[in-house]
């Protein structure tokens, strides 16, 4: 039996170790360039003393800080290859103008892992370009429903609404458009899989692999649900 309904195994397992290999690799990454990276010696000296822990305690958590900087910059890719698997949805790859497609649901999507991925100036040019996807007579998305979706709300609330933000070079909000819209990543995952808990039991399925290969105690599996269910709620 498929570990989820919507998603083979062996691609859910594919992504499982293509992101273990890429944390592995950060790490080493960071231990072998940790000479070679300038370290603001100021900052790790108020640390040291402000956090009262020794030099070797400090470089452990620097050392971690740097790998989870390369680490979390492909969590976002993650989401994307994992619901680019589910029936009816294309995984539109690196370097597209965007990253989901479902010509049977006409919806488009860009995928961001955190609600502040994008500055707050920034997302009026999401918005063009979303607009000049699914607005355009010539453009193959015409009329499609465009969604920026942030895996990770800045609230553990889900929502699904028009997307306007502030345009700071007309000093005012991009116009509603009822074909753009924002929404948190439980909300989409459930668009996209038809099931309300899609986010969730990727959730607990994903500590049971990963704690396959890692060992980690029961404790900090319950501790890390802990963490998914103040997210979302």
């Amino acid at each position: 039996m498929a570990k989820l309904n919507w998603i083979a195994d062996n691609h859910l397992l594919t992504e499982v170790d293509k992101l273990l290999l890429i944390a592995q690799k950060a790490q080493n990454k960071a231990l072998t360039d940790f000479s070679k990276n300038v370290i603001d010696p100021f900052s790790a000296l108020f640390e040291m003393s402000g956090f009262e822990t020794d030099f070797d305690t400090w470089q452990k958590s620097e050392t971690t800080r740097q790998a989870q900087k390369t680490l979390q910059n492909h969590i976002g890719d993650f989401h994307q290859n994992i619901l680019g698997c589910s029936p009816g949805w294309n995984n539109m790859k690196v370097g597209n103008v965007i990253d989901l497609v479902s010509p049977e649901k006409e919806i488009i999507a860009e995928i961001k892992n955190k609600y502040n991925t994008i500055s707050g100036g920034k997302l009026s040019d999401l918005y063009n370009s979303l607009n000049g996807l699914v607005s355009p007579k010539s453009s193959i998305y015409k009329g499609y429903t465009a969604y920026y979706v942030a895996i990770i709300p800045k609230k553990p609330q889900r929502y699904n609404h028009l997307f306007t933000p502030s345009d700071k070079d007309k000093g005012e909000k991009c116009p509603p458009n009822d074909l753009i819209r924002e929404i948190d990543g439980a909300s989409f995952y459930s668009l996209v899989t038809g099931s309300d808990t899609a986010l969730e039991d990727l959730f607990n399925v994903l500590t049971e692999l990963v704690f396959e290969k890692s060992s980690p105690k029961t404790a900090t599996m319950e501790k890390l649900k802990n963490f998914f269910r103040i997210a979302y709620q």
